[in-house]
């Protein structure tokens, strides 16, 4: 599939496209695959919903400490229809198992959930607008 069908599709499951995917399509259109399988893998509905694997991104995306990339998280839970209860128990998981450290780097993402625009850092997961 060609980088921009790949990105409209996951920007349309997400609601939003990461910044990173403009930047790579530009750059190395060949590494669109890999983000193929997220929208094969992650984006869609399978033996887990959708949701859940997103929430589950979230709480990796926090144990790896990337800011920019809990904010991408964040917002493809909340689009994906993720309850603030739903968040808070994934939050607890993050604490759980990542520590204090992993729930800090989910603090602009935790904005987005209260409605808040969570600024982002140009680090390249934050949401870009797709070309048209």
């Amino acid at each position: 599939m060609e980088p921009k069908k790949i990105i409209e599709s996951i920007d349309d499951k997400m609601g939003f496209t990461p910044e990173i995917m403009n930047m790579m399509g530009e750059m190395n259109p060949e590494l669109f695959e890999h983000y193929k399988k997220c929208d094969d893998n992650i984006q869609q509905d399978g033996a887990l919903p959708a949701k859940v694997k997103v929430l589950m991104s979230l709480a990796v995306m926090a144990a790896q400490r990337c800011e920019p990339c809990c904010e991408s998280q964040m917002r493809s839970a909340l689009n994906h229809g993720a309850t603030k209860e739903e968040i808070i128990e994934t939050m607890n998981v993050i604490f759980i198992t990542s520590g204090a450290p992993g729930v800090a780097a989910c603090r602009k993402a935790l904005k987005l959930m209260q409605g808040e625009e969570g600024g982002g850092s140009g680090h390249g997961c934050v949401p870009g607008r797709r070309p048209r």
